[in-house]
């Protein structure tokens, strides 16, 4: 029995978002069940872009594997720890046209649900929503299937799916267990394929990866995994029911075996840890192994990798007290807000040096010669998404997700504006290109400044990062913390 199975299943805490059921809206959601888009290709286009931007805003590191190809359609499926920046890291690193399943309220909000439905996101109404009352069984079923069918179809004619298996976003660092959503659509894509002779679609497992995950400017990686292929098991005459438009339910039996080959081969793509403490644990003796050994970990897709290694070479020994150690030391930075990163090639706190001194100060005078021009173009979004950020009931993941829609959504509905405004008090209002030319450049100038702000925070960070570890270095905690890296050490030299 996999643990997909055995696992109890843990129904989300619904926010208060959740429990706005828009039906009105749910029912005007464009679909399609005959292979075409339900999407906008210009919508498509413009949040590539977007996600471009918000990329680069909340990520200072970003890395992945290069993409699989595949003939038909792919389904990606990952864990869900990260809101909405689990698909938005997914979507902007594979080259197909992505068709999304997300949870009701998405595509029903005020402005992300008008995007929602122009990018042709299909509405899912979860158990938890039915058993809360907040949606009868009927309507739900109406709409899953209709979403479902549609994303099936649009899998068989060679788009992509981004689908969180899970069905809700947690704060875990194991996979939970499968809801059986995307196993379904995934046999019932593979049959309309099979009946439209086309290549059949395949099922890619992602690996999303971060130094911390609900810290602004943290590093992101998307691993690919091996593909899983999609069984044809529908008979004929039901194949030809799918592709004429109607929903069909694919064999139980396959439906959970299938399930189950996911969470299998997804699950060690993830933490797969009993709690983060062991988990920062892990990465700490991957960096402690590395210093070492030498080279020291540079990249976050060395660190996952190490940490892996580690994982499964002793971290599941319960009884090794080296785990116990390194989980006191990963305390004790996490407690300073310090990452494994904060060891040098030794395996001591790095002092602050004089570099480190006056990039700190380059960055602070950075942030403030641009403020003239962010605060103008990029105050408000950032403000209201800390606003939102630290008042939503959504979860530490919501924090990240907010101030990812502040950067996608700048250069599209707050830097226009604000051009504009500058533009009309520069030049007046006229027909010269002396106005378009201070629009463009404003615009330009608004991406500029902002980037420029982003990297000043990036250098202020690190000098401040610097002063904790000398901070700590100094203090009895980390004279603790120095006797239990000398101690893991020593240990990890024993086991060679």
């Amino acid at each position: 029995m996999s643990d997909s199975e055995g696992a109890p299943e843990i129904l989300p805490e619904l926010s208060e978002s959740a429990t706005r059921l828009k039906r009105d809206k749910l029912t005007r959601v464009p679909y399609n069940h005959e292979g075409k888009h339900p999407g906008k290709r210009w919508a498509q286009l413009a949040l590539d872009l977007m996600f471009e931007l918000g990329n680069k805003a909340i990520f200072r590191r970003y890395e992945a594997d290069p993409t699989p190809s595949a003939e038909g359609g792919v389904i990606y499926v990952a864990t869900h720890i990260n809101g909405l920046i689990d698909p938005m890291v997914i979507t902007r690193v594979q080259n197909k046209r992505v068709i999304s399943l997300g949870r009701h309220d998405l595509t029903t909000r005020p402005v992300i649900g008008w995007w929602a439905r122009r990018f042709g996101t299909q509405p899912v109404l979860r158990r938890a929503e039915v058993e809360a009352g907040v949606v009868d069984a009927d309507f739900a079923r109406h709409i899953n299937d209709r979403g479902m069918l549609t994303v099936a179809s649009c899998l068989a004619t060679g788009h992509s799916a981004v689908v969180m298996p899970e069905g809700k976003s947690h704060q875990d660092c194991k996979l939970h267990a499968l809801r059986t959503g995307s196993s379904r659509s995934a046999l019932a894509s593979a049959a309309i394929a099979d009946e439209r002779g086309l290549p059949a679609p395949v099922i890619q497992t992602v690996g999303l990866h971060w130094r911390t995950h609900h810290w602004l400017r943290t590093d992101n990686y998307v691993e690919f995994g091996d593909p899983i292929e999609i069984p044809s098991i529908y008979s004929p005459e039901d194949r030809t029911r799918l592709v004429s438009g109607e929903w069909v339910e694919p064999n139980h039996d396959a439906t959970r075996e299938l399930r189950d080959r996911i969470f299998d081969t997804l699950s060690p793509m993830t933490p797969d840890a009993p709690d983060w403490e062991t988990y920062r644990a892990w990465k700490l003796l991957a960096h402690i192994g590395a210093n070492k050994a030498g080279p020291p970990l540079t990249t976050l897709a060395e660190e996952v990798q190490a940490t892996r290694q580690v994982r499964e070479n002793i971290g599941r020994d319960e009884n090794n007290p080296m785990i116990e150690q390194a989980k006191e030391a990963a305390a004790i930075l996490h407690k300073n807000d310090l990452y494994a990163t904060a060891l040098d090639s030794s395996n001591s706190l790095q002092g602050k040096s004089i570099s480190e001194h006056l990039l700190g100060l380059l960055g602070l005078l950075l942030i403030l010669s641009t403020l003239p021009i962010t605060l103008p173009s990029s105050g408000i979004q950032w403000g209201l998404a800390k606003f939102m950020a630290e008042g939503s009931d959504e979860g530490l993941d919501s924090r990240t997700t907010y101030f990812m829609l502040a950067g996608m959504f700048s250069p599209i509905f707050f830097w226009p504006p604000a051009a504009l405004l500058g533009t009309y008090l520069y030049a007046g209002i006229s027909m010269q290109l002396v106005v378009l030319y201070t629009f463009i450049l404003l615009m330009l100038a608004f991406y500029l400044a902002a980037s420029i702000a982003l990297s000043g925070y990036d250098l202020w960070s690190d000098s401040a990062s610097a002063s904790r570890r000398v901070k700590l270095s100094k203090s009895i905690e980390g004279e603790r913390f120095h006797e239990l890296i000398e101690k893991i050490s020593f240990r990890l030299g024993a086991l060679k």
